[in-house]
């Protein structure tokens, strides 16, 4: 796993620097997460692989799924992927790519699980504490684990807390 994210990292480097360049990191972060989808899909998986499907054929299978929600840009950076056998990277390289531009927004991901639903004025206490303790912007994902007895459990980045219910 390591291996691939080492072989990926540059190819989300380098659609990172294009997309913040263009001023368009929402569009690429929307684009490459379809194209992870579609190379992670158990079917197109095994014709990525396919020994009778050339670099071309391969890339233009990969747009024409993708159809009009590829540009000519992204069209490129498939071509670009089909033709060093890097198809099969999508998944890392959306992953690394989404790293990098929370990272160049401030932006965190957390994520809340609760043994019970979690109130919305809750969920914007969560966000609030989240946000000024690490002073970067919340994504806050939010869900129910009927295996905790009570509190809770806040992943955001290396950070984990966990609080009990008294």
């Amino acid at each position: 796993m390591a291996e691939t994210f080492t072989i990926a990292r540059p190819y989300a480097q380098a659609a990172f620097l294009f997309a913040n360049a263009s001023q368009a990191l929402a569009a690429w972060s929307e684009m490459l997460e379809l194209l992870a989808a579609i190379a992670a899909d158990p079917s197109m998986a095994g014709l990525i692989d396919s020994p009778r499907l050339t670099d071309t054929q391969r890339a233009d299978l990969f747009i024409d799924v993708g159809a009009e929600r590829l540009d000519d840009k992204s069209r490129n950076f498939i071509r670009l992927l089909a033709e060093n056998r890097r198809l099969k990277l999508l998944p890392e390289i959306a992953a690394l790519y989404e790293i990098q531009r929370r990272e160049a927004e401030k932006m965190v991901r957390a994520e809340l699980i609760s043994a019970f639903p979690i109130s919305d004025s809750h969920k914007v206490a969560v966000t609030e504490a989240l946000k000024r303790r690490l002073g970067r912007e919340i994504e806050l994902d939010c869900s129910t684990d009927s295996g905790l007895l009570g509190g809770a459990i806040i992943r955001a980045g290396d950070l984990v807390n966990a609080w009990a219910a008294h």
